[in-house]
């Protein structure tokens, strides 16, 4: 079974910068996507970005392109996500998402595979 931790979110203010972390662990294969959604309260949950493990692809939303980066250790087990430039709209709860096989979705129901979440608040 895959279990995702995140952790890194906190309060920061407005332009501020964080790194987020997942852990993974349990994997069977290293034909895999990592991937980061969040969810703003009142709003449903959305795509952020996504990494393919093999090759080091990765596929951003709009929102976050130039400001944020996905990147992976593969020694750790790791993926990490840094964002910089932060503005309070991207006030939520980021998710850790995974699942096996080669395509970058950004659709939430693609992944099996679930953190619990970490807060990122900004403040203005």
């Amino acid at each position: 079974q895959v279990q995702l931790v995140e952790s890194g979110g906190g309060l920061v203010q407005a332009g501020g910068s964080l790194r987020l972390s997942c852990a993974a662990s349990g994997r069977t294969s290293s034909n895999y996507i990592m991937a980061w959604f969040r969810q703003a309260p009142g709003k449903e949950r959305e795509f952020v970005a996504a990494l393919k493990w093999t090759s080091g692809s990765t596929n951003y939303a709009d929102s976050v392109k130039g400001r944020f980066t996905i990147s992976r250790d593969n020694a750790k087990d790791t993926v990490y996500m840094q964002v910089n430039s932060l503005k309070p709209d991207d006030t939520a709860v980021y998710y850790c998402a995974a699942r096996f096989g080669n395509i970058l979705f950004s659709l939430e129901k693609k992944y099996d595979y679930w953190g619990q979440g970490t807060q990122v608040t900004v403040s203005s």
